[in-house]
């Protein structure tokens, strides 16, 4: 079923905000930035900011949920289609990091999570540590079916993740440096993993 043009104009305009707001955020911080900087980034004036979000602290929510949704995305694809363990690591680096350098971005980066209120850390804190978890039960799958070197997952995935959800501190949009990020960093993040010679260099076989 369609949406209604109006709700899909909403969600545009909020996706929009979003990614503004994450720029903003990403680069100043929560203290340094105000709505007015954010509205500033959309060519709009403050006031129109509060027709999507009540103050700066639910902005910084809305930010976040957003983040997840798209690694979730990525996690979800990466294990619809990898044969085993170690191309659903790698499958789920590249998905993620395309989203990151790619037109879905910005994105924001999780490391203001204490400025939350309660409800919303504590949600954000949920759904976060549900990521990980998910991660790390890729990595345990290709440990089993020996694809992936027997590693610490817990550590292992904090790593890879943690690289991951760095790239919009010092990524700003420039277009080769998307294409290097895209092709080296899965390569690069995921390397460490195969076990044997099952896979050839930045290649799933």
């Amino acid at each position: 079923m369609a949406m209604p043009a109006e709700a899909t104009r909403f969600q545009l305009q909020r996706d929009r905000m979003l990614r503004a707001a994450a720029t903003c955020f990403n680069r100043k911080g929560y203290s340094g930035t105000s709505l007015k900087d954010v509205a500033h980034q959309l060519g709009l004036t403050d006031a129109a900011l509060y027709y999507y979000v009540r103050n700066k602290e639910e902005l910084v929510y809305q930010c976040y949920l957003r983040a997840a949704e798209l690694g979730r995305g990525a996690m979800e694809l990466a294990n619809e289609t990898g044969a085993n363990g170690f191309e659903r690591a790698y499958l789920y680096v590249r998905y993620h990091v395309e989203i990151m350098v790619g037109d879905a971005g910005p994105v924001a980066i999780m490391s203001e999570i204490p400025s939350l209120k309660t409800a919303h850390r504590n949600d954000i804190l949920k759904i976060s540590r549900q990521h990980s978890l998910g991660f790390e039960a890729i990595l345990s799958s290709g440990i089993q079916d020996g694809s992936i070197e027997p590693c610490d997952v817990r550590m292992t995935g904090n790593a890879v993740m943690g690289a991951i959800n760095w790239i919009p501190k010092w990524f700003h949009g420039d277009a080769a440096m998307a294409k290097q990020v895209i092709e080296k960093f899965p390569e690069v993040l995921t390397r460490g993993l195969k076990r044997a010679s099952n896979f050839s260099s930045g290649q799933i076989e």
